[in-house]
């Protein structure tokens, strides 16, 4: 039997920093269940080094990520995330939306990341379960 993964994209405006964590810990905590994306409207150059620092500690490396235009994510997706940046995204179909309303460390000392990673981490979980219980 073949199980279809759900797809999960992270949306926030540079896409350096909350969602390449999100994607991060999506792709490390569900990557089995879930194919995971991450854009922005306005894409950074590079991810954040203190975003790729702060995941180390976790033990997840998002080195190799980098910051995608929505142009590059697909066109439609299961569940889709905005990080709170009052991000005005085009309408990309889904079956589930939320705004996390987190502020952006970028510019901020690296224990602001380390706070933000935190909160994305509790809040990926608690994602991951409600997805896991809607497969029930």
């Amino acid at each position: 039997m073949v199980i279809l993964k759900k797809t999960v994209a992270y949306i926030c405006v540079g896409n350096s920093c909350r969602s390449q964590m999100a994607e991060g810990f999506t792709g490390e905590l569900a990557g089995d269940i879930l194919d995971v994306y991450s854009a922005g409207t306005h894409p950074s150059k590079k991810v954040n080094p203190n975003a790729v620092k702060v995941m180390k500690e976790k033990d997840i490396d998002i080195s190799k990520q980098y910051p995608k235009h929505l142009s590059e994510i697909p066109k439609k997706v299961d569940y889709l995330i905005t990080m709170g940046c009052g991000v005005e995204c085009p309408y990309i179909p889904n079956s589930y939306r939320t705004d996390w309303g987190l502020d952006d460390p970028d510019g901020k000392p690296v224990e602001e990341f380390r706070k933000t990673r935190n909160i994305i981490e509790e809040k990926v979980r608690n994602l991951i379960k409600m997805i896991k219980a809607e497969e029930i």
